[in-house]
């Protein structure tokens, strides 16, 4: 029988006491980041983790990000180069995924990494998550609270509307600050490749680093945010319009004016901020295709692109 998900203010006193006590009987919950809305499970819990496969509808080899509280809970997981160990030292807490070696010794089930030898970690800067994953004492599993293949939520109700009989608690810290999710990267052998773009841009990188960050070469998915069709609103997607068609309706940017704009100044922050909520507003009109204006493919515009690329793709299924 379907219940309805208990929604509890981040800032309440009883937040974080009730979020770990529900992860630690091996429950799912739904967590704010400075990125989108997680699902979130004990990352240790083989049988909490098959159950965001199931919730999500997530295909069993995309693998998940383990979210840490700090460098040293990361270190008792992964193998930390001093190249790595640079990039959290500058970019965490915040939006930066790692993908480094999985230790042979750590104790995550398979279904986290989807069986591959490496494992995604990330260091949110949402302080009361970080406080919730501190209190548990080891990491949680985290994809995006949404359904799979579907938009991304920025807050509290977009996961009730579509998990919310799935899961038996929703934390409520607002609408996150970024709006996309985390770029992700993979650090083996001194080699950075980008393998999901993000608010933290390769030149980011290469700025804090001296060194290049490459582009993935392969095909095969080795992290979050890699499937063709993703993204999705129910609506179809059209890509660098100039105007709406019949039974289209239209999100601008810049001087692109349309229904709603995700940004009249141009600033791609804060398109990245308004992608997914205005994509859901748009969807919610019952528009047979959403156009979008053309965004530019530079700093974040190249990580909106890639979403809104992937929104566009033929629908799986």
């Amino acid at each position: 029988m379907a219940t309805t998900p208990l929604i509890i203010p981040a800032n309440s006193e009883k937040a974080i006491a009730l979020a770990v006590r529900t992860l630690e009987i091996g429950q799912l919950i739904a967590v704010p980041t400075e990125t989108v809305y997680g699902l979130a499970a004990d990352a240790l819990n083989s049988s909490a983790v098959a159950d965001i496969y199931t919730t999500k509808g997530r295909p069993s080899n995309n693998p998940l990000i383990c979210h840490v509280s700090n460098i040293s809970m990361a270190k008792e997981y992964v193998s930390v180069s001093p190249f790595a160990q640079k990039l959290m030292e500058v970019f965490w807490p915040g939006p930066l995924t790692l993908v480094l070696p999985k230790k042979e010794t750590a104790e995550i089930p398979l279904s986290v990494t989807a069986g591959l030898k490496t494992l995604a970690v990330r260091c949110p800067s949402n302080a009361v998550t970080l406080s919730i994953i501190k209190h548990l004492g080891r990491p949680i599993a985290a994809p995006s609270a949404n359904p799979s293949g579907k938009l991304s939520p920025t807050s509290a109700m977009d996961v009730a509307q579509t998990l919310g009989t799935r899961i038996a608690l929703i934390i409520d810290g607002g609408t996150t600050d970024v709006g996309i999710e985390s770029t992700i990267v993979s650090v083996l052998d001194n080699r950075i490749t980008l393998l999901r773009p993000g608010s933290v841009t390769a030149d980011d990188i290469t700025a804090a680093t001296g060194h290049a960050v490459f582009d993935r070469e392969t095909i095969q998915i080795t992290a979050p945010g890699q499937l063709a069709s993703h993204y999705a609103p129910t609506a179809n997607v059209r890509l660098n319009a100039t105007n709406a068609y019949d039974h289209e309706i239209f999100i601008g940017f810049g001087d692109y004016s349309g229904t709603l704009n995700l940004s009249e100044k141009g600033s791609l922050a804060e398109a990245a901020h308004n992608l997914f909520s205005f994509l859901r507003k748009a969807d919610e009109t019952g528009a047979r295709t959403i156009a979008v204006a053309p965004i530019p493919n530079e700093g974040i515009g190249i990580a909106i692109n890639d979403r809104l690329k992937r929104a566009a793709a033929p629908r799986q299924g």
